[in-house]
């Protein structure tokens, strides 16, 4: 190695100015940095016997993505010695800012079309989480978004409370109509015989209240399942 790689290994600070990630993005615009380069800033520091950017390497080298890296559980970066909760928290939540911007730039309160247009809007978010997570789009009577809720009370196989929630705050909102997506965390789109329950289960409560239900559409791992789709909503 060189006496140059080796007066790098210490310090970034020590770096030349225009070397530097920092100053090179300011520079030159974020869009000319490395991913270990960007992992590097959110790290600020390095660990002992490791600059910022000799562990965004290691890093990046065990996790391959960012993608891969936004789920992770803490047990999954205790190969980094002296890598703080508050580093590894900084990088998780610079990860989901990205994925909410993504998400934004869908033009979350825009008119929904088709099946398509919903799952452009959740599948970014939806298809890496590692625990079933339940939203559902608030339409008005022109099919535009007037709000997007989380339900917090059951789960698809325990269909009741999760129904009475969604009902509750359709009606709540004013919507005339509504649309559910869930995620599937084994990544396989295809509807159990709970989502499938479920389903018709909401469809027959949103007919009580004079409330229409277009779709429910189950993420998986870049795909998706609209029972819209496949004729199975009525």
């Amino acid at each position: 190695m060189s006496s140059k790689a080796n007066s790098y290994k210490s310090t970034i600070k020590d770096w030349p100015k225009d070397e530097r990630p920092r100053e090179k993005l300011f520079k030159s615009g974020e869009h000319t940095l490395s991913n270990t380069e960007l992992l590097a800033i959110l790290l600020r520091s390095g660990v002992k016997g490791q600059s910022a950017i000799d562990l965004a390497r290691s890093i990046l080298s065990k996790f391959n993505t960012f993608r891969e890296m936004s789920h992770t559980d803490i047990r999954d970066w205790k190969e980094f010695k002296g890598l703080g909760q508050a580093k590894i928290a900084q990088i998780k939540a610079a990860i989901e800012i990205g994925r909410r911007f993504l998400a934004e730039n869908k033009d979350s309160k825009g008119k929904i079309k088709d099946s398509k247009d919903i799952a452009d809007l959740f599948i970014g978010r939806m298809r890496d989480l590692k625990k079933e997570v339940f939203q559902v789009l608030l339409l008005n009577n022109r099919n535009n978004i007037i709000d997007t809720i989380e339900v917090t009370e059951g789960t698809v196989s325990q269909s009741h409370p999760i129904i009475r929630e969604i009902i509750s705050k359709a009606l709540q909102s004013f919507a005339s109509s509504l649309v559910c997506v869930h995620n599937h965390p084994s990544g396989d789109s295809c509807p159990s015989k709970e989502d499938r329950d479920f389903t018709r289960e909401l469809c027959q409560a949103g007919k009580v209240v004079d409330l229409k239900i277009l779709d429910h559409i189950i993420i998986g791992d870049d795909r998706y399942y609209s029972f819209s789709d496949e004729g199975q909503i009525g």
